[in-house]
């Protein structure tokens, strides 16, 4: 599935700096493995049809000018893991960040096309779906999520792009809302997660909305710190990613966690085969890394 990070999830994330070796094993949790390293601020997370994981890159930025705050060059890229090996497939793309490289602006979320090849979104260019340098889909705002739908950020609405790249709107979310993730369930219906509302005097705690086409958006689950992705898995658990956590939610509504320390500044999530995959380190420039945690 694919979710993009929005320009709030960022915001949290920059004030983590450098993190130390992001897989520590915890007695008592699952074990956890390292599948890819050395990424530049990873992101959003997706498999191909072969088994193959693809991974965006929002960049380290580029060139700086004596006293800029950002610096722009075309870091971004699309990075696949498979076999055991990791390579960037897709490079060149627009990127800003830091003067260190961290916190980037760049390529944020990654899916499958139906010919099977990569496309991604950004937050370092105009709205929209991308394969490669091209846009294909354009949304007149910043892409805060996208799956088969979007999540517009500043109109607060849930969209749907047709054929054509035409949208329109499936729902739309009140004002404290700051949508961020969105998943299609295994009912059919959108679940769309939220961070805190950073223009909020005393932010609320973050939700899971639950959509229906043709119906309000309904309020499904509550109580998150704020929320970096989300992700089903064939069991019916809905797995929820934050900044340090990951917890499943089971079909009766339970809460089980299933990894905390190892868990530093998440970017995105991905299920398959029993495994959680999960990019950390998603504001650093070369030492992000994508781990497989078993649940």
């Amino acid at each position: 599935m694919l979710t993009i990070r929005s320009y709030f999830a960022v915001l949290g994330l920059l004030a983590t700096g450098h993190a130390a070796d992001p897989v520590v094993p915890v007695p008592g949790r699952p074990p956890v493995e390292i599948v890819a390293r050395g990424l530049d601020n990873p992101r959003g997370l997706a498999f191909g049809d072969r088994g193959e994981l693809y991974v965006a890159e929002a960049g380290r930025g580029g060139p700086c000018e004596p006293g800029a705050a950002l610096c722009s060059g075309r870091s971004g890229a699309i990075t696949v893991i498979e076999f055991g090996r990791q390579w960037r497939i897709v490079s060149g793309l627009p990127s800003q960040a830091a003067p260190a490289g961290t916190g980037a602006a760049g390529p944020t979320d990654v899916t499958i096309g139906a010919d099977g090849e990569p496309l991604h979104t950004s937050t370092a260019e105009p709205g929209g779906l991308y394969r490669g340098a091209n846009l294909l889909t354009a949304v007149p705002a910043p892409v805060a999520a996208l799956d088969t739908a979007i999540v517009d950020a500043r109109s607060r609405s849930l969209l749907r792009t047709g054929p054509r790249g035409r949208t329109r709107t499936v729902a739309a979310f009140p004002a404290r809302s700051a949508p961020n993730s969105v998943t299609r369930g295994p009912d059919g219906a959108w679940f769309v997660g939220e961070m805190p509302d950073p223009a909020a005097v005393r932010p609320q705690p973050a939700r899971i909305w639950r959509i229906e086409p043709g119906r309000p958006p309904q309020v499904w689950a509550t109580g998150f710190t704020g929320i970096v992705d989300l992700a089903w898995s064939p069991d019916g658990h809905l797995y929820v990613l934050e900044a340090g956590t990951l917890t499943a939610l089971t079909p009766t509504g339970e809460r089980r966690v299933i990894a905390t320390t190892a868990l530093t500044a998440p970017g995105g999530l991905a299920i398959r085969c029993g495994h959680a995959y999960v990019s950390t380190c998603s504001t650093c420039k070369d030492t992000g890394a994508v781990l497989k945690i078993r649940l």
